[in-house]
């Protein structure tokens, strides 16, 4: 990068090889190459490792990640919550709560998860679960529902894996069904002309299969 093109290469540019390697699974070379860097590793590059522990389910380095980051950002909730995700998929359940008893002691909250959608030049909010109902929930609901069946019927099924409740598989499957960004995508289908996109924006990060869903609904007429 220096000799070909006289780039000296600086934090975001490490953060963008880290994030790269995460995706393709490679999480060890990720770490080899953090460990080579010659200058610190901020919160972004040891967030996305710990971001590609959670999708590869490395706990060993999802644990050194997460502990870098509260070092960094001790009142960031993002590290808890995903190191908790990893945890919670492995069923270790006592770590969990040992999180959550550290979030409590620190003063760290998560932010509620918030969605949003434009629909005839009004924007419409959307939270998880049943709070702050939408005026049509009932209909967004049964929205929900049909998709449910047609993505059942295309083979889909909800991976209540990464879900913090100590909980039956079935009450893991309906929280998933209602996360904010799926209650907006529902309201658009209801709402948006047929052929047009569907753009929901939100305050955390979008569902990581939501795509892939859309991509199997959009073989099918709701």
């Amino acid at each position: 990068m220096e000799s070909k093109y006289l780039v000296e290469p600086r934090t975001e540019h490490y953060a963008c090889m880290v994030d790269l390697l995460g995706r393709a699974g490679r999480v060890n070379e990720a770490m080899n190459l953090i460990e080579k860097m010659p200058v610190e590793a901020d919160a972004i590059v040891w967030g996305s490792l710990l971001g590609a522990c959670r999708t590869h389910m490395n706990l060993d380095l999802a644990e050194v990640a997460a502990k870098k980051l509260l070092q960094l950002e001790p009142k960031n909730a993002g590290p808890y919550i995903l190191l908790s995700n990893i945890y919670a998929s492995k069923g270790r359940w006592a770590e969990v709560a040992e999180l959550r008893k550290i979030m409590r002691s620190r003063k760290v909250s998560k932010s509620p998860g918030c969605s949003w959608i434009e629909v005839e030049k009004k924007v419409h909010m959307f939270t998880g679960g049943d709070s702050m109902p939408h005026p049509e929930h009932s209909l967004i609901i049964r929205m929900l529902e049909k998709l449910g069946g047609l993505l059942r019927e295309a083979g889909y099924f909800p991976d209540g894996s990464f879900v913090l409740h100590d909980v039956d598989e079935e009450e893991k499957v309906h929280s998933l069904g209602h996360h904010s960004e799926k209650l907006a995508v529902a309201y658009g289908l209801l709402k948006v002309p047929e052929g047009m996109p569907i753009r929901v924006m939100k305050n955390l990060r979008l569902d990581l299969l939501i795509n892939v869903r859309n991509q199997i609904m959009d073989g099918n007429t709701c």
